[in-house]
């Protein structure tokens, strides 16, 4: 950190900054603002930045250069792309003097290639980079009760914690980085799975004439309950898979997946399944609809009566 490092990340002596402001980005970053912490922000399209009360935007990534740097962007191609430059992060940690950096990804990244990338910031850089993606989605951020699960150095991780716990409810250390993206990459088997196997049972309910909301209603009161249910029911009812979290991104999750499975030398049946599945909705367009939209796939895809 900047000469001697702040007993907390919230002590004043620390500087805080947020990178990509998008749906998960920006309930994050009320949430800290909240909590009365200052915020610096930067977005690409910087309209989105400003739309965030109590914040300081920053015009390019190295006015955004702070002690901690938390982005919460789709893959880490982006993450890198942010660094080079005179407009980059290292040239902004330079010049604010910025001794040990801590940069956070969030965003949902490949395992492997995030254990590469921390390796590299840290020998040439000198950057700590921590692996620390979120479950919960938008509705866990705004409330403040994301799942937040980490790797990298274990006291940075335990450093940064008072942070995290601002917008996330549940905050675990897992090992090296790299472990962060594993763990993210057990949690979305689960995510789509769920969000599949609803689709195929609103599917079903539908083609058969029953009334979705009471059949949701059974479904929520037993062991078929879950928080994709929850959160995300009212969309087979009302039809609208506009907005969320994409399918486009589900599949990079996905794909992800099938990385750290060959990886540790497994097949994993349902994951290549469920990979399937959501590169026909993409190919079919439909890749910018939030991943319950597999719903539109299934119906769109019925088994013809023989003839």
């Amino acid at each position: 950190m900047t000469n001697t490092k702040p007993l907390s990340p919230l002590d004043p002596a620390a500087s805080i900054s947020l990178l990509g402001t998008g749906p998960m980005g920006a309930p994050i970053a009320r949430n800290i603002i909240d909590a009365g912490v200052p915020l610096t922000l930067w977005n690409r399209t910087l309209q989105k930045a400003q739309a965030i009360e109590g914040g300081t935007v920053a015009p390019r990534p190295a006015d955004a250069a702070a002690d901690v740097v938390l982005t919460v962007l789709p893959d880490l191609p982006q993450v890198e792309a942010l660094l080079e430059g005179d407009d980059g992060l290292l040239a902004g940690w330079a010049r604010a003097g910025v001794v040990e950096p801590v940069l956070v990804i969030h965003g949902t990244v490949s395992a492997t290639a995030v254990a590469a990338f921390a390796s590299h910031c840290m020998s040439h850089y000198g950057v700590v980079v921590i692996d620390a993606p979120l479950s919960g989605g938008t509705i866990g951020a705004e409330q403040g009760r994301l799942s937040i699960m980490t790797g990298g150095p274990q006291s940075v991780v335990q450093w940064l914690t008072p942070l995290f716990e601002l917008y996330g409810s549940t905050v675990m250390w897992f090992g090296e980085a790299g472990a962060g993206a594993i763990v993210k990459a057990c949690n979305q088997v689960v995510v789509a799975a769920t969000v599949t196997a609803l689709s195929e049972s609103m599917a079903l309910a539908q083609a058969s004439g029953l009334d979705l909301e009471n059949v949701q209603a059974i479904l929520k009161g037993g062991l078929a309950n879950s928080e994709v249910l929850q959160q995300k029911g009212a969309r087979w009812i009302t039809g609208d898979f506009d907005g969320g979290g994409s399918a486009k991104n589900q599949l990079k999750d996905l794909r992800f997946v099938s990385e750290a499975a060959a990886d540790a030398g497994l097949f994993l049946p349902v994951a290549t399944t469920l990979e399937t599945e959501f590169e026909t909705m993409v190919t079919e367009g439909l890749g910018d609809l939030d991943h319950t939209g597999i719903y539109l796939s299934i119906t769109s895809n019925r088994v013809k009566e023989p003839s």
